[in-house]
């Protein structure tokens, strides 16, 4: 009997983890979002005077900042505080201790408190400023460059 195909995965288990090295990278707190994975390349223009359509081809892709939200806790706040204004590496694990995929990378992060509203849960914003290339698989200790 053939094993049925898998049409989709649930977000279920994706866990952030930091650390300062590949190997220490552990989780920091609960998320409830992430953004996506890398970025948009830029579209140079290369129309010449003889084309009858505009031309292009792909440039430098972009590197917005990640951000995930979290539910705010005094203790999930004070995690996050302590990985918070140094170099860190990420990791990004989908399925349970990345069974469905992992995504790494180094950067900067910080976290602010978002704005409450009347029956709303408090919700912190953690904003990852990348220094390096999404690397498909667990934490290392180096990464490319952007």
């Amino acid at each position: 009997m053939a094993s049925a195909k898998v049409k989709a995965l649930s977000t279920i288990n994706t866990v952030l983890k930091v650390g300062a090295t590949g190997a220490s990278v552990a989780k920091v707190c609960a998320i409830k979002s992430y953004p996506d994975l890398g970025g948009d390349p830029e579209k140079i223009t290369v129309t010449d005077l003889e084309d009858t359509d505009e031309a292009s081809v792909p440039g430098v892709r972009s590197a917005d900042d990640m951000q995930f939200t979290a539910n705010y806790t005094k203790e999930a706040h004070a995690a996050v505080l302590a990985a918070c204004g140094k170099h860190q590496i990420f990791q990004l694990d989908f399925g349970a201790d990345g069974a469905d995929g992992q995504f790494s990378w180094s950067g900067e992060m910080s976290v602010k408190i978002n704005g409450g509203e009347v029956n709303g849960a408090r919700e912190m914003t953690l904003t990852i400023v990348r220094d390096s290339a999404i690397k498909v698989g667990a934490a290392a200790d180096e990464f490319p460059s952007l």
